[in-house]
């Protein structure tokens, strides 16, 4: 599946479960291993069930792979690999400790809106940007303004 429709494919399914500070990382540069990386949050353990859930169905019924789901269980962080994508449902605690955004938010991918989807977030809106381009991460941004 091309990355582009995986990765509104997936931000679409968490859309639909109401998640919340969507943002998608374009990794290519970093490993070999996956294209992206999708960070959500969600407010409970029962909604980042749902929004891993709901990125599960969606990619499968799109005739895409789920290689694993991780964390299921806890609820707390729950890690969805689709093999060209790797998303991270994390409750807001967990996701303001380990910073997943420092790691890998290097390159911000900014996506098209959906036009069924009025309310896309601005991290994810219109990508016409020449993705080879290096933007400047929130962590970088925040050093330089020191």
């Amino acid at each position: 599946m091309d990355i582009r429709k995986l990765q509104r494919l997936i931000v679409d399914a968490l859309e639909d479960v109401k998640a919340q500070d969507i943002k998608v990382f374009n990794t290519e540069h970093l490993t070999a291993l996956f294209e992206r990386v999708i960070i959500a949050s969600g407010t409970s353990n029962r909604q980042t069930k749902a929004l891993a859930a709901s990125v599960r169905d969606k990619v499968k019924a799109a005739g895409g792979d789920i290689v694993s789901m991780e964390g299921e269980d806890v609820g707390e962080w729950v890690l969805v690999d689709t093999g060209d994508a790797i998303v991270h449902i994390m409750q807001p605690a967990l996701r303001q400790y380990y910073n997943l955004e420092e790691i890998w938010g290097e390159k911000p991918v900014r996506l098209k809106a959906a036009g069924t989807k009025a309310g896309a977030k601005a991290s994810v809106e219109d990508q016409e940007d020449d993705e080879d381009d290096a933007l400047e991460s929130p962590a970088l941004a925040r050093r330089k303004a020191k």
